[in-house]
């Protein structure tokens, strides 16, 4: 990102002097004031060596303000982010890069770079002197806890003459942003239900045709298997024909994320919502590896990527851009207005969802009647609920006289669900594993598990 310097036409030539003589330092004032009085002196005494000090006192902060201000208009100022997304807690470098597009050498440049208070103090660099077109170029680094999208600039450049009788200070007019996305913990991997591995036998196929004359044929290509070949439509057509190949199916997760605000308590990195925001992030990026179509699925029915009818993320070269999109999603995401969780189950009633991962705040007896219905329209099911009264509870490890979470949970795994509880500071990675050694336990005892 370039941010260069506009021209200016003659009526901005005088508001532009009348800012240049504004920006006279102390120094320039006074050696400005003193030239005026030796000049008033010099001629009410008649001494006119007194009056050639005077002038050269006067006229010198007048130059250097003339200079500086032509000079101001002949340097570009440009800015890189190294990377644009990092997860919260990890550092970005900043470069910035100042061009000298003049014929003349600029005096002392002090750099300052406007960024939030969140991503620490405000930058400053002095450059020395910057010849006739060359460059300085200096970075820094930033750094947030809290996810979001952060504007840095615009950049502003303080120019002084070099006897520093004139400071003038140019903003330039464009920025950057910075986007922070929320951390993302790896996961162990798990046998999860429906995992598709390629063209395995059993899988459903991307053709439903009656019979052998009804598959639809190609030409033969080299390197195809001989034993595609279909002898019955080469001999029909005179070239040789092969089967088509089945298609791979994906298999399908969803991720959804209660952002109700009456869900969860507190604020700030530690807090529940922002334990919740991180472990789906977790979970889209652990299921994109895992070859999973996916997509980000809210309390208020909104689906990321939202690509086609179903949303779900497209082919595999599309998996990197999907999963930009929803980290972006999770950067900026927020508590919802709302009080229930019907907007999500109608996106969901469709059925051969997959895999379903939830991560839930606090649920009544309504909600969770319909968290529990939401089982029965996937192939799987896991949820992670986040009593959120415990987490900002002195004492978190004690149950509060009124917790009902543990009643939650019994409801969500008698509806098929592999349901656990998240107490205050625990790693996903753990209840991952948890969850899988919850599910081959149900599965053991009565046949029927929370992913398989």
């Amino acid at each position: 990102m370039t941010q260069g310097a506009p021209g200016h036409t003659p009526e901005e030539d005088k508001g532009g002097l009348r800012t240049a003589l504004a920006g006279l330092t102390t120094r320039g004032r006074s050696f400005l004031a003193a030239g005026i009085a030796a000049a008033i002196c010099a001629y009410v005494l008649g001494q006119s060596d007194l009056l050639r000090v005077g002038l050269l006192l006067a006229v010198l902060p007048l130059v250097c303000a003339t200079v500086l201000y032509r000079t101001r208009y002949r340097v570009a100022g440009s800015r890189r982010l190294s990377p644009g997304r990092v997860p919260a807690g990890s550092e970005a470098r900043v470069h910035l890069r100042m061009d000298n597009v003049s014929r003349l050498p600029t005096g002392l440049l002090m750099l300052q770079d406007r960024v939030p208070y969140v991503l620490g103090p405000r930058p400053r660099f002095v450059l020395d002197r910057v010849e006739a077109g060359g460059r300085r170029e200096v970075s820094y680094r930033v750094r947030s806890d809290l996810r979001g999208r952060y504007p840095l600039g615009p950049l502003q450049l303080r120019l002084t003459d070099p006897f520093g009788l004139c400071e003038l200070t140019r903003s330039f007019s464009t920025y950057d942003t910075l986007t922070v996305i929320p951390r993302v913990e790896p996961l162990p991997p798990v046998r999860l239900s429906g995992e598709a591995k390629g063209y395995g036998d059993g899988r459903q196929r991307a053709l439903a045709l009656a019979g052998e004359d009804d598959v639809i044929p190609r030409g033969y290509r080299h390197g195809d298997d001989l034993r595609r070949v279909h002898w019955r439509l080469t001999a029909r057509y005179g070239e040789l024909m092969v089967r088509r190949e089945e298609q791979p199916q994906r298999s399908r997760c969803t991720v959804f994320l209660d952002t109700r605000g009456l869900a969860f308590q507190g604020a700030g990195p530690d807090s529940a919502f922002e334990w919740a925001v991180s472990g789906a992030a977790s979970t889209l990026v652990h299921m994109l590896e895992r070859g999973f179509s996916v997509r980000l699925l809210t309390d208020t029915g909104s689906s990321v990527p939202a690509e086609g009818a179903d949303g779900f993320a497209g082919a595999s070269q599309e998996s990197a851009d999907a999963a930009g999109l929803m980290m972006d999603t999770l950067a900026v995401i927020d508590h919802s207005d709302g009080a229930g969780l019907s907007r999500a189950y109608d996106v969901l009633r469709g059925g051969n969802e997959g895999l379903l991962v939830a991560f839930f705040g606090d649920l009544d007896e309504e909600q969770a009647t319909v968290v529990a219905k939401m089982r029965q329209r996937s192939g799987g099911a896991i949820a992670f609920l986040l009593d959120s009264e415990s987490w900002v509870r002195e004492g978190a490890d004690v149950p509060g006289p009124l917790d009902k979470s543990e009643e939650r949970l019994r409801m969500l795994r008698e509806a098929g669900w592999t349901a656990l509880k998240v107490p205050r500071g625990a790693g996903l990675a753990d209840l991952w594993r948890q969850a899988d050694r919850q599910r081959m336990g149900i599965g053991a005892g009565s046949g029927t598990g929370g992913w398989s």
